[in-house]
């Protein structure tokens, strides 16, 4: 940092130490976030992700009169468990204590402090197996939501069935969509793909003919609707009357997904709820339940651990092969042939 950090010799230790508060932690939390995390090329939505999460383990700091600069293991595990009190999902859960762990590295890493209190913190166990929280469509289900948007030549129309199409048939992520530029799109003689820009890894996904060809129909629309289509522009813009011709933001894209899976009546049904993410779930589990292999679904999805795609090899599995399909043994009375 240009500044150096003041120091202060401590009663307890005589040793020579950084000065504690919570302006010099969000100071040089704030300079890890630019010029390490990712080294140095972290995405502005990540930035935004890590100090949004931070900005409420402070306030929760600040409401219980905790110094956070203080802060040790026990300090952490009590906020773990506010955030099991206000409900949050486990997965919800461990971002946070991510983000906060995160935090402290960043005192270590420019040395304000010597451990980090949330290391080895974990979020709360859960006894339901992964697969069980996977919610996706089946294939008609799929089939009916995508065919459900109207088959026009509307550039929104065409726009939102080229977007819930890539979602649902190559599983991508909403912030991949929502970087794609008009660039990212790869022509390799008659295939076409696209260069998606992921959690922690850039991959080029090959599309369908179908896609590939709505892609086609969108880009035509969109030039001759007078949209720009230089190379940086986003893939995906809006059509609001404010903001026409912008990026289509991620929310945007939730909404639309909410917006037809509403319309196709599958959005809400007993004990599931499709989101958006399930559409990407869609996509890994029909591909597995037909037959693609593994390591070729882990690659279309950018999963970085196979023991994650190897997840949708157990959605359905319980129910396709029940042992007690196998005994026999029925609950009702075998009717009785007439005459």
């Amino acid at each position: 940092m240009d500044d150096p950090i003041p120091t202060v010799i401590t009663s307890d230790t005589a040793a020579v130490s950084p000065v504690l508060d919570a302006d010099n932690l969000i100071q040089v939390f704030t300079h890890f976030l630019t010029f390490d995390v990712a080294d140095g090329a972290a995405s502005a939505e990540t930035i935004i992700a890590y100090w949004s999460q931070v900005k409420a383990y402070l306030h929760w700091c600040q409401a219980q009169a905790v110094d956070p600069s203080s802060a040790n293991r026990e300090t952490i595990k009590v906020y773990r468990h506010y955030l099991v009190q206000r409900k949050y999902e486990r997965n919800t859960i461990a971002l946070k204590l991510a983000a906060v762990r995160r935090f402290y590295d960043a005192a270590i890493e420019y040395g304000i402090l010597i451990y980090n209190p949330a290391h080895g913190i974990k979020p709360p166990r859960t006894s339901t197996h992964p697969a069980e929280m996977i919610t996706y469509l089946e294939q008609d289900e799929a089939n009916r939501l995508l065919q459900g948007i109207d088959n026009s030549d509307e550039l929104k129309l065409v726009r939102d069935r080229l977007l819930l199409g890539l979602m649902t048939i190559e599983g991508t992520r909403t912030v991949e969509l929502y970087r794609c530029n008009l660039e990212d799109i790869k022509r390799l003689g008659k295939d076409v793909g696209l260069k998606l820009d992921g959690k922690r890894r850039v991959r080029t996904i090959p599309l369908t003919p179908e896609l590939a060809k709505l892609l086609d129909i969108y880009l035509t629309l969109r030039r001759a609707a007078g949209f720009n289509s230089t190379l940086t522009d986003p893939l995906f813009i809006s059509f609001g009357h404010q903001c026409s011709g912008a990026r289509l933001s991620r929310r945007g894209m939730r909404y639309l997904v909410d917006h037809y899976l509403n319309a196709a009546d599958l959005k809400h049904q007993p004990g599931r709820k499709i989101s958006a993410h399930s559409l990407r779930h869609t996509a890994g589990t029909l591909a597995v339940q037909n037959g693609v292999g593994l390591r070729q679904v882990q690659e279309l999805l950018g999963h970085a651990d196979l023991r994650t795609t190897a997840i949708y090899t157990h959605v359905g599995d319980k129910w396709q092969n029940n042992p007690g399909l196998k005994l026999g043994v029925s609950v009702f009375k075998p009717v009785e042939p007439e005459g």
